[in-house]
């Protein structure tokens, strides 16, 4: 039988169910503490190799990393919030499921909404930076980008319709490398570093920016509009931690860990976020397939 929502709430009804119909839909409890911080890092962790790089044309270095502090000060709020909502909501929904709650099921759906939005446009920005590096790495033409972006699509969903604990499995042992790579890309940065010549070689021209061969520049070549044009950018190494909720059904426990799991993840994105700034800037550049600095 169904029922109106708080006595009749428009276009919105409830249907009385048992306990027997979550226990039929309720996923396999395999996530430990290790698990849900390497989901969370492996979230965002393609937006540390790509797509924040091009902030450095907006702001020059000093705005992008003003940009990258305002942003990670954010999403730092944002996930001891989301902690505390985690464990007193332990369930899949995620920030849908948290404003549902708070604000009732219009303000569940636009939240939902602009969710599905950002999960749509972030796996394709992915698959497109993605399919640029496979490009640099095989030496294939741009007009073979649409069959890498096909190709990975197609592996992804396969993992997916596998099973879910395959993906978590994949996912971790992906992120445990990708990390890996970040920390030996720092080290082997160091004999290279030159922050004055290379990191402050953009200044303001009248067509936008230019590169200046000695460097020695401004920190903010483009003042403060240059930092608040750099903002989307910075977010690429921050963005998606915030689905880690999503997975609180598949959490061993799911109150005690999930916040823990997102104040890690927070901090090591953030960690990552600044050393891949400080060292991809520092260092001689050279121009990549479909990628920008």
């Amino acid at each position: 039988m169904s029922k109106s929502s708080n006595g009749g709430t428009a276009g919105v009804t409830y249907q009385t169910v048992d306990q027997s119909y979550f226990e039929q839909r309720q996923l396999q409890r395999h996530a430990g503490l290790f698990s849900l911080w390497m989901m969370g890092v492996g979230a965002v962790i393609a937006g540390e190799y790509s797509g924040w790089n091009i902030g450095f044309s907006q702001g020059g270095f000093g705005g992008l990393l003003l940009a990258a502090l305002i942003i990670g000060f954010m999403y730092i709020c944002l996930c001891c919030s989301i902690g505390e909502m985690s464990a007193a909501l332990p369930h899949t929904g995620g920030a849908y499921s948290f404003s549902r709650t708070a604000l009732g099921p219009w303000g569940g759906f636009t939240t939902g909404l602009a969710e599905n939005i950002e999960f749509v446009l972030a796996p394709a920005a992915n698959m497109f930076f993605m399919s640029s590096y496979l490009a640099a790495i095989f030496g294939t033409p741009e007009s073979v980008l649409p069959l890498w972006w096909v190709g990975g699509y197609v592996v992804m969903l396969a993992m997916s319709l596998r099973g879910l604990e395959l993906s978590m499995r994949v996912v971790i042992y992906v992120t445990v490398a990708a990390i890996a790579v970040l920390l030996f890309f720092f080290l082997v940065a160091i004999p290279h570093l030159d922050f004055t010549r290379y990191a402050l070689n953009i200044a303001a021209s009248p067509e936008g920016s230019t590169l200046l061969p000695e460097g020695n520049g401004e920190w903010l070549p483009f003042g403060f509009t240059g930092v608040m044009l750099s903002l989307p950018f910075a977010v690429y190494m921050f963005l998606a931690v915030e689905q880690l909720p999503l997975t609180a059904e598949e959490a061993k426990n799911p109150t005690r860990d999930m916040p823990r799991a997102l104040i890690l993840s927070i901090l090591t994105l953030a960690a990552l976020a600044l050393g891949v700034l400080f060292f991809s800037a520092s260092i001689p550049q050279r121009p990549c397939h479909g990628l920008v600095r």
